[in-house]
């Protein structure tokens, strides 16, 4: 029934989009880099020589995957870190050409704290609003677009609700202004094909544990020519755009599990489809029930529903009962008991987006996973609701 295993037994693991395990092939290719192949890559010998080329051949194989120029591609500590370096590089090192920044409301909060800072040092910031699927309308875009703007940043697919975003179109009218473009690709790779130049992008973020690579280890991809603060100093490292050691195991780890998601980008996405149909025809079978996200634009492994009447919370907690792990949306936010800021800025009511179940699946994931989510979750909902204030009687049994 389950192939998702932990030291804790069989679990049905449905939070993908939170992250993902390390593949053995992954964390195979990165052992030799933890032992004997230890050397610092800026050490003159020749043991730091073999650290120096691994590190170099990861940035070949990111650069590849997303058909950039390896000297485009700069390693960082995740997404989080490559959002606030994007945002606040630009920011800095152009303010002398403006200080107004594009932004959409449904940003990963990497990008929406980081431009709420960027406020109180003095900058201006439009955050767009979204249609009800959650996508950004270009025309938008141009209508924010003034004489100061330096930056639009807009993810490529929304981490909670899947929606993929019109970004080469986005591009091209960043293009036309001469204002710089960077767009949040975390969820992306593997899932979706993402190319730096059909995107029309110039600056792109990565998180390795979103494509089975290891956690603490991301990339940055900047275009040539664009005019970026460094992010911090100290040694020469990332050609002394970001100082300190290389994380050599993690940045070949992430080389290897970059290449191994695209090469299996096709394969792979066909089966979170397959998938995700028998899920959402499922889910939307319990009454009072609502997709979030476009029907159709989104990333093929994420399934995002409201439950009427309910909390997302008590979901969770029935469905870790019966070793279902899923989400009420981003994790990085899992702590806060305040409603989705995405399922707001959709349209969905406060007591509405309370009750939203995150199930983003992955590549061990099976029909008989799916089955299994369905045939636990109905009475969970029935259970719940019968318990519920809110919920009308004929919704009660």
């Amino acid at each position: 029934m389950n192939t998702n295993k932990d030291d804790t037994g069989n679990i049905i693991y449905l939070d993908h989009a939170a992250t993902t395990f390390t593949d053995p092939k992954v964390l195979e290719t990165m052992m030799p880099y933890f032992t004997e192949n230890f050397g610092n890559p800026s050490s003159p010998y020749d043991m730091a020589n073999v650290s120096k080329e691994a590190v170099d051949s990861a940035r070949q194989q990111v650069a590849t995957a997303i058909n950039a120029d390896t000297d485009e591609i700069y390693f960082t500590g995740g997404g989080t870190e490559s959002d606030n370096w994007a945002i606040k590089g630009i920011a800095f090192a152009n303010r002398k050409k403006g200080n107004h920044l594009i932004t959409s409301s449904i940003e990963h909060h990497a990008v929406l704290h980081t431009c709420q800072w960027l406020e109180k040092q003095g900058f201006e910031v439009t955050y767009l609003p979204v249609d009800k699927y959650g996508q950004v309308r270009t025309e938008d875009v141009k209508k924010a677009i003034r004489d100061d703007t330096i930056l639009i940043s807009v993810m490529l697919a929304n981490n909670e609700i899947g929606t993929i975003q019109p970004i080469p179109q986005i591009g091209r009218i960043a293009r036309e202004k001469n204002i710089y473009f960077h767009t949040d690709a975390v969820q992306g790779i593997g899932q979706v094909p993402v190319d730096v130049e059909a995107l029309n992008v110039d600056l792109l973020s990565l998180s390795s544990h979103k494509f089975y690579g290891p956690k603490g280890v991301g990339a940055l991809y900047i275009k040539k020519g664009t005019r970026l603060d460094n992010h911090s100093h100290g040694g020469a490292q990332e050609k002394k755009k970001r100082a300190g050691t290389e994380n050599v195991p993690g940045i070949v780890g992430m080389g290897a599990a970059i290449e191994q998601a695209t090469s299996q980008l096709e394969e792979h996405a066909a089966h979170m489809k397959k998938l995700r149909a028998q899920l959402v025809e499922g889910l939307l079978l319990i009454p009072a029930t609502h997709l979030a996200g476009h029907p159709e634009k989104r990333l093929p492994n994420n399934v995002n529903v409201i439950f009427e009447y309910i909390e997302g919370e008590s979901i969770l907690l029935m469905l870790n009962s019966y070793s279902i792990a899923a989400s009420t949306g981003s994790a990085c936010t899992s702590a806060s008991l305040e409603p989705s800021h995405v399922l707001i800025a959709c349209g969905f009511p406060h007591e509405v987006a309370h009750g939203s179940l995150r199930l983003t699946l992955g590549k061990e994931n099976t029909e008989e996973d799916v089955d299994y989510l369905l045939q636990t979750l109905e009475p969970i909902i029935r259970r719940l609701r019968a318990m519920s204030p809110m919920t009308p009687k004929e919704q009660r049994e």
